[in-house]
């Protein structure tokens, strides 16, 4: 947080508003009981020393009362405080984690893949550094901002000799924080960063671990560009397997976290030594004013018994800034997903369209070119979909694909081109209306804890049984079906029956090919089927479209694409770096240019009305993709991540 209280705090966790408010209240109170604490105190010293005859416990009953009054109501408001902040540490921990999961779940599928790593650690225990804000910076701040003030004020009205020296010395201790402040600077963000790193070479080698077992390399080398990384950090270093990466990356952050550790402690010692001897001067100027007779020993005491007071509260705001650097970057991080950059809403309407029943009409890409991590990808795709037939997304890996299905289906907004549907953006219709007229297959089906029949019923339950049974056995889940005890009220998932890789894909095709959608997306449906299965699966996907449903079918295999009635080639473009050749980020760059390809046009045969496809490879070419009417239907989207209930 830049700040040291960040309006965006109190926005998104409202534990965090109320804590706030109960905090303010106390530090005041706290302040009112020091300074009257300090005068009840001073007056019984002042006036046992210099009444001899009040030398009794009797005459000074009631300033020890209000002495000790004020240091219990002060105890009280202390260990309060301590509580709620701990309390409200949690819950604020625990509402920003909610929130942040949140959001990364609304993440489009692209950006969510890119910072899946970066929100596990920021909602794993990232922002658990929040509760040293929250427990210890946040209160000896508010005292900070309360304390000086008053009891500076307070000083000065007794002794102004004393209250000048404290004026004077008092802005030593911030400024020295602001030196500290910009001595230590990204330290925390560096450390958040090298955790980040850290996560995402271990998770990948777990992932992969199985896979080097099987091949013997658990403890082969690294790629070159990790290795090149690693000696161009460390140049002596000759150490390039996997294992010796990992450990590079721990000794990163060990070291990071030792350094910023050794600053903490070294800008304490400097905080205490400037408010030692700023108190020092206090009390020698007081000693020596005293000695000829100068100044009353009442104020003299009130000024003595005060000035630490006033130092406490930055001494403890020093201290106790480190501790809390770590959740304050995590709470950056957190931030920058909760309110990210505006940015047009993806699937949301702006004007209330709506997709028409009968017909849905044409989906028309125009221009279609998205920002990839080195170009665009897809990059010029202009195509019109129409119901009627199957069409083939085609073309090297990388190359944009899946992005083109995320694009109809309204997850992301192009940075160039648009997808329409009827003439109308995608992004101004109905996002739940458009959904229920869709049944998308990702890459990576989901399978939900419950039973079967639930995780069937994620895009609304299908017509009628024999829509049911054709599917199923044009999946070959049947004989899955079979196999299973209680069928489809088989429990699956979590504490359930577990389903293969297949099985699962097998399970999700059945979903789509039951659901009574007019739109059909699939990502790669073939993908771990058996040629028997694929055929079958092919064979009931054609059928669909000549029933008027329009198929789109992200392919490889050259059997799913002698299957299709039309093949539309994707292209990427690859720029010279990240900011493209003219300087700017390829969204801000002139008008995409992709390679120029081969045009291919091929009948459909049989379908609900004639048709011509163009693929799609050269400029400004638009790919027609059969003719027909479609029906509407109604569910749910079933995504990479999870699955979009609406």
């Amino acid at each position: 947080m830049a700040r040291p209280v960040d309006p965006r705090l109190w926005r998104h966790a409202r534990s965090a508003r109320r804590y706030l408010a109960l905090s303010v209240t106390l530090s005041l109170t706290t302040t009112l009981c020091i300074v009257v604490a300090a005068l009840a105190l001073a007056r019984v010293l002042a006036g046992v020393i210099t009444e001899p005859a009040h030398r009794d416990i009797g005459s000074w009953t009631t300033e020890l009362l209000v002495f000790t009054a004020a240091v219990a109501i002060r105890i009280t408001a202390t260990w309060w405080q301590a509580r709620l902040a701990h309390r409200a540490g949690a819950q604020v921990v625990a509402e920003l984690e909610t929130a942040v999961v949140a959001a990364g779940a609304a993440l489009p599928p692209r950006e969510l893949d890119s910072r899946r790593t970066e929100l596990a650690v920021i909602a794993g225990n990232g922002l658990s550094g929040l509760r040293a804000y929250l427990a210890g910076y946040l209160p000896a701040l508010l005292l900070a901002c309360l304390v000086p003030p008053v009891v500076l004020a307070v000083i000065a009205a007794h002794d102004l000799v004393s209250g000048v020296i404290v004026v004077i010395t008092l802005p030593l201790i911030p400024i020295f924080m602001i030196l500290i402040g910009l001595l230590t600077k990204g330290r925390a963000e560096q450390t958040l960063t090298a955790t980040t790193r850290l996560s995402d070479q271990l998770l990948d080698l777990f992932a992969g671990m199985p896979t080097l077992r099987a091949l013997g390399r658990e403890t082969g080398g690294v790629s070159r560009a990790s290795a090149s990384e690693t000696t161009a950090a460390q140049p002596d270093s000759s150490r390039t397997t996997m294992r010796h990466r990992v450990a590079d990356l721990g000794d990163t952050l060990r070291r990071r976290t030792m350094s910023a550790l050794r600053i903490a402690f070294l800008s304490s010692m400097v905080l205490e030594m400037l408010a030692t001897l700023s108190v020092a001067l206090v009390a020698v100027s007081i000693g020596m004013r005293l000695v000829f007779g100068d100044m009353p020993l009442y104020a003299g005491l009130v000024a003595l018994i005060l000035a630490p007071e006033v130092y406490l509260p930055l001494r403890m705001v020093g201290e106790r800034f480190h501790a809390a650097q770590d959740g304050m970057a995590a709470a950056e991080k957190a931030f920058a997903v909760l309110d990210p950059a505006p940015r047009p809403a993806p699937g949301r309407h702006s004007a209330g369209a709506t997709v028409a029943a009968h017909p849905v009409g044409h989906i028309e890409i125009r221009d279609l070119s998205v920002v990839a991590r080195d170009g665009f990808a897809p990059c010029g795709l202009s195509a019109v979909l129409r119901p009627g037939a199957v069409t083939a997304l085609t073309g090297p890996n990388g190359c944009g694909k899946s992005t083109v299905l995320q694009a109809i289906l309204g997850l992301l907004t192009p940075d160039r081109g648009a997808v329409t549907v009827s003439g109308t953006p995608v992004p101004d219709l109905d996002a739940d209306h458009w959904w229920s007229h869709i049944a998308w297959l990702p890459q990576r089906p989901v399978l939900l804890p419950g039973t079967l029949r639930a995780n069937l019923e994620l895009l609304g339950a299908p017509a009628n049984a024999d829509d049911l049974t054709k599917a199923t056995a044009a999946t070959g889940f049947d004989e899955v079906l079979e196999t299973l005890p209680d069928g489809w009220d088989t429990l699956v998932g979590t504490g359930g029956t577990g389903l293969s890789l297949g099985q699962r894909q097998r399970l999700a095709l059945t979903r789509t090919l039951a659901a009574p959608r007019p739109i059909l997306l699939l990502d790669e449906p073939t993908a771990h089927l058996d040629e028997d299965s694929e055929a079958t699966v092919l064979a009931a996907l054609t059928a669909r479209a000549r029933a008027g449903a329009t198929v789109v079918v992200v392919a490889h295999r050259p059997s799913v694409l002698a299957a299709a009635d039309h093949i539309i080639e994707v292209r990427a473009e690859v720029t010279a770096n990240e900011s493209g050749p003219s300087g700017k980020r390829p969204a801000e760059a002139g008008a995409p240019h992709p390679a120029r390809g081969s045009v291919e046009e091929k009948a459909t045969p049989g379908g609900t009305g004639s048709a011509t496809a163009t693929v799609c490879t050269s400029q400004g070419a638009v790919a027609q993709c059969g003719t027909g009417e479609t029906a509407a239907g109604h569910g749910m989207v079933d995504t990479t991540a999870g699955v979009i209930v609406r």
